[in-house]
């Protein structure tokens, strides 16, 4: 007899999947994801939509992540952001801005370190 126990099926919230599958259906019918373990927060799920546009989602883990891709038609995962996936990727005006936060409003910035 094995000790092993078969791992739990993975369970996706139904907004997860809903949310994706919009991001899909609003980008062109059809996505790819790239997968990227964050630490312990879990795995951010960069999706990068037909058009180029942008998007991402965070999940608990891998296994959350890959089902993810199973479930959503559309979606196929990339192993790593290669020449072709970036070449395509064309962030929506302001995008910059939206993922610097606090920063991306200042006017003021300090001098760098290495700087005199």
């Amino acid at each position: 007899m094995s000790a092993h126990a078969a791992p739990a099926p993975v369970k996706l919230s139904g907004s997860l999947v809903e949310s994706v599958k919009g991001f899909v259906a609003d980008h062109g019918g059809s996505a790819t994801a790239v997968m990227q373990p964050i630490g312990r927060i879990g795995v951010r799920v960069t999706l990068v939509g037909a058009d180029g546009v942008l998007g991402d989602r965070v999940v608990a883990d891998l296994g959350t992540a890959k089902e993810l891709v199973i479930v959503v038609d559309g979606l196929t995962e990339s192993d790593e952001w290669d020449r072709e996936l970036t070449s395509v990727v064309t962030p929506v005006k302001g995008h910059w801005a939206k993922m610097a936060g606090w920063v991306a409003r200042q006017t003021r910035f300090p001098k760098a370190r290495n700087e005199n």
